[in-house]
């Protein structure tokens, strides 16, 4: 899929509260755990090495990595057959439910065309019933259509860097946290904490969302 967004003329925002918008792999869903589950089924196995997907695929035994191209595949396969299997990061349902009490949440998200309704169907049993924004490619576009949106004050949470440094170039009125749920990947993912607070418990996380928010 070309980079770009979908989901957005559908997705319902009320023009006067405050907005969250928020990712889903590492920061909803412990993505890796799920993924590392699935591809050993398959004969696989994840180290957390480093903060990467593909280059922590590995064939037991084998000290190289599984090359790009079977990663790709593994990932898509996983979209098609296995993403309803992510554990949810700890908190973060909760934290979400109270917010959107006060404020609007968005569901921002990088993920295959093929794997919508898994997607969608893992956020609604996993208590994320929120509407839904499939990305590809930055989400600073994206993000910055929802923000104009409405007049409230608005925040964005993801774990990856350049995201977070996306939607501050597109949106920059908008807040952006990061937060790592997976405790393996928080000392390799990179931060830049002089332009993005660094947040990996959702409790916390919350408290300081409804701080910018709420002001």
């Amino acid at each position: 899929m070309e980079p770009g967004y979908s989901d957005i003329e559908a997705c319902a925002i009320d023009p006067a509260a405050p907005l969250v918008l928020v990712d889903v792999d590492e920061v909803l869903a412990q993505f890796m755990r799920g993924f590392g589950v699935f591809i050993g089924r398959h004969g696989f196995e994840l180290r957390v090495d480093r903060f990467a997907l593909f280059q922590n695929i590995y064939r037991p035994g084998e000290v190289e990595h599984l090359d790009l191209i079977a990663g790709k595949a593994l990932f898509d396969d996983f979209f098609r057959d296995g993403a309803d299997d992510l554990p949810p990061a700890e908190g973060a349902a909760d934290a979400l439910a109270t917010l959107s009490t006060r404020a609007g949440v968005v569901i921002l998200t990088n993920a295959p065309e093929h794997g919508r309704l898994a997607r969608a169907r893992w956020l609604k049993t996993h208590g994320f019933d929120y509407p839904l924004v499939i990305n590809s490619g930055p989400k600073g576009p994206a993000a910055a259509e929802l923000v104009a949106r409405t007049t409230g004050r608005a925040v964005f949470i993801d774990d990856l860097l350049p995201q977070l440094d996306s939607v501050a170039a597109s949106a920059p009125g908008v807040t952006c946290f990061q937060m790592v749920s997976d405790e393996r990947l928080r000392p390799l993912a990179p931060s830049a904490p002089d332009r993005h607070a660094r947040i990996d418990h959702w409790p916390h996380l919350r408290t300081a969302i409804e701080a910018s928010l709420f002001k």
